[in-house]
């Protein structure tokens, strides 16, 4: 695991589930006004649910994480937000070790993200990469994007073999 810096919680991470849908939209929704990630309909959060872990505390949703499976040996961490109050917890930090150990628990080598937090995701093994090695395929949600095909988000993958 990735050592950041904690505050002692009583929170848990647990997988996305019906009555929290309408949570991760919100923390969602928030992010992308300010151009931070994709915006996801309620009904996307309904079809991708079994994507998502929540960070849960005293009942409530304070972060969210999916991991995406796009393609053979590849997914991708997306939608990662924390409750902008609850940030430099470590909460983060937990969400995507959680997709990550997700990944390796189906054998799925590779995974990338595409993020405006790239030292982020490096203290994870991440390590920058060019868009156009990543299939096509993983392009569907970006032609709903206003910035598309002008992408400005930085492209990282991990693979098996990075140091975690």
């Amino acid at each position: 695991m990735v050592d950041f810096p904690q505050q002692k919680s009583s929170g848990r991470i647990r997988p996305g589930r019906m009555g929290d849908v309408r949570a991760i939209h919100g923390l969602l929704t928030l992010f992308a006004a300010r151009g931070l990630m994709l915006p996801r309909s309620i009904s996307s959060l309904y079809d991708h649910l079994r994507d998502f872990v929540v960070y849960e505390e005293d009942g409530s949703i304070l972060g969210i994480c999916a991991l995406h499976i796009c393609w053979d040996n590849l997914a991708e961490i997306r939608s990662l937000a924390v409750s902008e109050t609850q940030q430099k917890r470590g909460i983060g930090a937990q969400l995507v070790e959680s997709c990550l150990d997700e990944a390796r628990s189906l054998e799925i080598d590779n995974v990338f993200v595409l993020t405006y937090q790239a030292a982020f995701f490096r203290r994870f093994g991440f390590v920058d990469c060019d868009k156009q090695e990543l299939p096509h395929k993983i392009w569907s949600d970006c032609l709903h994007c206003s910035k598309f095909p002008d992408c400005d988000e930085d492209a990282l993958i991990r693979r098996a073999s990075s140091p975690s």
